[in-house]
């Protein structure tokens, strides 16, 4: 028998376009391993909604793993001291892995390359970071002119299939039990409403993309409306890598409406956050924009007020029904509607004056698509901070969106306390309908004017 191959697994748990698995498979018995390691990432460790998520997502693929006469080996640690160790054991030199470009990863690549032969492959974007390129020769930082280069490079790889056979090694090295790392909550669970919001693994990702074929029509004018939620929450499935990007393209490239276009670019906006920490490995942790080191944030650890006015954010009291809503649908699915992301981003960096990797760091933890890449950069856009943002000085009007958005339904159902609450009131409800409901902790002209202040004051420095 042939020598056993090692798959390293990550951000890519799937069996059909996996090119590190195709290619292990083409070339003996695989071992496919996971290592949960914790250590490696610092303050980017999996946040308690993504381990929720990877359990599922583990799950899932450990039994199409099984339906193939093969498994899955669990190994927590050091993933390079995990990966050596599994190798040694099995008597394996090859590992097979599908690029990352977060930091932590691109360090253990490294690291790994000079313990063992490590082939890695492409297999997470349409194109990897890096490959087009502006008329210079570098890498772009403005998303328009990334997009229009991209989509001139179209179409991407071809698709993969499933290996056609996964060979088992003689011995399977030890593993550890998913059920041992503990990622589900318990005391208290408080889990119940991302399992009956979503259901993980690559079959359900695929079962989302055929219902989402049918949808992507109207992409363009219903991705905005909250209450009816037009949108193919397909991120944490591309962010767990229980789908590819590739499969989706190749699914859809046939498509003429302009719904499809809106969401196509939505996807080289995945490849574009990827592209914009592979130059600057540290933007989700750092502003690109050197003048926002002298902005005068309101800051929570040092400041009772803003560590207040965080938590209300966080707990979805703020007395704004946009933001709340969208907070308190954080809470409950670990996902967020992309028009409402924007909406209290916005809210918590201008209205009140608090630094935007307070908010990176809370939806790190929360959002079960919780993505490296693409957080920092959205965070950043939103700040005015970043590579390629929109201004500081525009201030998003919650009131104003959820109406302009016809928001209503959408806050009844995460804010119960407005369920009563009619149509003209919904948006913006006056005492007398507010019941319960708290009053909002900053009006709109005071946190607009206090960030515009601020904002002035750092231009004069």
């Amino acid at each position: 028998m042939s020598e056993p191959q090692i798959v390293w697994l990550r951000r890519d748990l799937r069996i059909a376009d996996n090119p590190a698995l195709y290619a292990a498979a083409s070339q003996g018995p695989v071992i496919a391993v996971y290592v949960l390691d914790d250590e490696a990432p610092g303050e980017h460790a999996l946040g308690g909604a993504s381990r929720w998520w990877l359990h599922q997502s583990l799950e899932s693929l450990s039994k199409s793993f099984g339906a193939r006469n093969s498994r899955i080996v669990l190994r927590r640690g050091d993933a390079v001291e995990e990966l050596t160790a599994v190798a040694r054991s099995a008597g394996a030199e090859t590992v097979h892995a599908n690029r990352h470009y977060e930091p932590w990863w691109q360090r253990a690549e490294d690291k790994l390359a000079d313990a063992l032969d490590l082939v890695l492959h492409d297999a997470n974007y349409l194109f990897p970071p890096g490959y087009v390129t502006t008329g210079s020769g570098y890498p772009y930082k403005i998303y328009t002119p990334f997009s229009r280069a991209l989509l001139a490079e179209m179409p991407p790889r071809d698709e993969l299939p499933e290996p056609e056979t996964l060979f088992s090694p003689v011995d399977w090295p030890a593993s550890d039990r998913l059920e041992d790392w503990n990622l589900l909550p318990t005391k208290p669970d408080w889990a119940g409403g991302m399992r009956d919001f979503w259901e993980a693994g690559e079959k359900a990702a695929h079962e989302r993309l055929d219902w989402w074929r049918d949808e992507v029509g109207d992409y363009d004018e219903a991705r905005n409306l909250p209450s009816t939620d037009r949108t193919s929450r397909m991120s944490p499935h591309l962010h767990w890598g229980e789908i590819s990007p590739v499969q989706i393209w190749h699914r859809f490239k046939s498509l003429r409406s302009d719904g499809w276009k809106v969401f196509e670019k939505e996807i080289i906006w995945r490849d574009f956050a990827q592209n914009v920490i592979y130059q600057f490995p540290d933007y989700p942790r750092k502003s690109y924009r050197d003048g926002f080191k002298t902005l005068e944030w309101r800051d929570p650890d040092k400041d009772d007020g803003a560590k207040s006015d965080l938590a209300a954010w966080q707990k979805g009291k703020t007395g704004y029904p946009i933001v709340d809503a969208g907070m308190r649908q954080l809470w409950q699915t670990g996902w967020m509607h992309n028009r409402v992301r924007m909406i209290t981003a916005s809210f918590l960096i201008k209205h009140l004056l608090i630094d935007w990797r307070h908010g990176e760091r809370w939806f790190w933890d929360c959002l079960v698509d919780a993505d490296y890449g693409s957080n920092g950069t959205n965070w950043q856009w939103v700040a005015g901070t970043g590579v390629d943002s929109n201004m500081f000085s525009r201030i998003m009007a919650p009131l104003t969106q959820s109406e302009k958005f016809d928001a209503g339904d959408y806050i009844r159902e995460y804010v119960p306390e407005l369920a009563d609450c009619p149509d003209e009131a919904i948006h913006d409800p006056p005492d007398d309908v507010r019941g319960s409901y708290p009053a909002k902790i900053v009006a709109h002209k005071e946190g607009r004017e206090r960030a515009l202040a601020a904002y002035r004051a750092m231009k004069a420095d």
